[in-house]
């Protein structure tokens, strides 16, 4: 069944489908150009869950949903469609349902499924793909890293120094937040939010608002909403401004680096302004913004933003005119456009192989301006690529904000919904993070209470890329393919 992401779905409308017309529906969609924005178990009672598939739509802004009864075991998605490989893997984990034919089926967080009597394996344990042959030679690193990152670990099959195949495994850090916020709202869902993926507190956190005034079939006022875009800009450019810095160090470049590193504590620095916190909790709330923003802070913040966007793109343009800088960026870590599609790559990896996917676009919120925020594209699919999208869209997040602080809309900033969500509905949140599109969806039981709530980073997608990405490189190639991705472990590992 279609619906708007406005709005929301009563569950009572959506028919429950027989395993194979729910195959052949969801095949059909993604054949006709829809993707998976999401594939999860429904609670059943009992410990059971039926598949529930909620699909999207680019050109039109569209989504639809299905799903099934209660099941155990179905053959899989995976070779028919690549883009669910990812997801049928954490529905066995998670549920035990098991995708019959999946080409690679393995932990990616290390859980138990509720209900399924097998022993919870200890993170990291589990089988690897290999490489046999004669100079073939293996390369792992982490979980533990020298930097002051979150753990992951990374296994290079290699000849030489070229890779054959990375494997990627996380969960190491699972906090089972999505369990957690079964039988919500209550005051810690929104704690949870802020804190999927620290460095994108604000996305997750209107994400999480959209879904929550869809199910009440309310919107934040005009005012509210506008501040809390302006955060969410706020929030691309001070990562945008840190990956080109990261970037820039990867290869030795040491002015962009140094300049890149201060020019992102500007950015945060302005978040704090809005809130007093600079990665924005406390901001966002379901109904628009906890703070608003007299005419003297919003003089501040402009004069702020002129002398950043001076600062970002002289050091920007040092990046990218330096000829030694682009022997290392072009050609290295190469995606194809087919590759993306059928990865369902998001964010400026998938732009930077030429996709045009951007949820300000194609899931605006009402009343953000969002159809006035351009959309940066390349089509090389590599490190330089994905470099210059980031540029590109520091560029229009820039743009944007000058014209939204320019004629802010008077009036409220936050509306108070109901204390009560209405019961048996489905609801998507739908935002356009920095990394990509974060997806939220909720159901609600008969009580009003969350049955299931999915959160969908866009790291949950991109990290298989990046494995794509290396192989036919060089393993020295791998810190820099990396921060040209730069994916979240916490955002991952939910």
């Amino acid at each position: 069944m279609e619906f708007s992401h406005h709005t929301g779905l009563a569950l009572a409308d959506v028919p429950v489908l027989a395993l194979e017309d729910f195959r052949r529906l969801l095949l059909s969609r993604v054949a006709d150009g829809w993707r998976v924005l999401a594939l999860f178990g429904l609670p059943a009672g009992g410990g059971a869950a039926g598949l529930a598939a909620v699909c999207g739509r680019d050109h039109d802004g569209r989504l639809a949903f299905c799903r099934t009864a209660p099941l155990d075991r179905y053959p899989s998605l995976t070779p028919d469609c690549p883009q669910c490989h990812w997801f049928e893997r954490e529905l066995y984990e998670q549920w035990g349902i098991l995708p019959d034919g999946h080409p690679w089926l393995k932990p990616i967080r290390f859980t138990t499924p509720p209900g399924a009597g097998r022993p919870r394996p200890a993170p990291g344990v589990t089988d690897y793909f290999q490489v046999r042959g004669e100079e073939v030679h293996e390369v792992a690193v982490g979980p533990v890293h020298a930097g002051i990152i979150e753990p992951g670990h990374f296994r290079f099959q290699c000849f030489g120094e070229e890779v054959f195949h990375l494997e990627i495994s996380l969960g190491f850090q699972h906090r089972g937040i999505e369990a957690m916020l079964a039988g919500g709202p209550d005051p810690r869902t929104v704690h949870f939010m802020e804190t999927a993926a620290g460095d994108t507190s604000i996305g997750h956190s209107l994400a999480h608002a959209a879904v929550i005034e869809a199910l009440s079939g309310r919107t934040a006022p005009p005012r509210g909403r506008a501040i809390g875009r302006a955060a969410l800009e706020l929030e691309r450019l001070a990562n945008h401004t840190g990956d080109l810095g990261a970037l820039a160090g990867d290869v030795g470049f040491l002015p962009t680096l140094s300049y890149c590193g201060r020019i992102r504590g500007d950015f945060l620095n302005m978040t704090a302004l809005l809130c007093g916190n600079r990665f924005g909790r406390g901001l966002v709330r379901p109904g628009g913004t906890a703070f608003d923003v007299d005419t003297g802070l919003l003089r501040v913040l402009a004069g702020r933003l002129e002398a950043a966007r001076r600062a970002a793109f002289g050091a920007a343009e040092l990046l990218f005119a330096s000829s030694t800088v682009l022997a290392r960026f072009e050609g290295t870590g190469k995606l194809t456009a087919e590759k993306a599609l059928d990865l369902g790559l998001v964010g400026p990896p998938a732009r930077a192989c030429g996709l045009a996917r951007d949820a300000r676009r194609t899931f605006p919120q009402p009343g953000a301006g969002a159809r006035d925020i351009a959309l940066s594209l390349h089509d090389f699919g590599d490190v330089y690529a994905r470099g210059l999208v980031r540029r590109l869209e520091m560029e229009a997040s820039l743009d944007f904000l000058d014209g939204l602080l320019a004629d802010l809309p008077d009036g409220p900033t936050r509306e108070l919904l109901p204390g009560r969500l209405p019961p048996g509905r489905l609801a998507v949140g739908l935002i356009e993070g920095w990394r990509g599109e974060i997806r939220h969806v909720a159901v609600t039981g008969p009580d009003g209470r969350f049955l299931a709530y999915k959160i969908i980073d866009p790291s949950f997608h991109n990290w298989f890329g990046l494995a794509q990405a290396l192989r036919g490189q060089q393993i020295s190639d791998f810190p820099l393919c990396n921060k040209s991705f730069n994916l979240s472990y916490c955002g991952h590992d939910l």
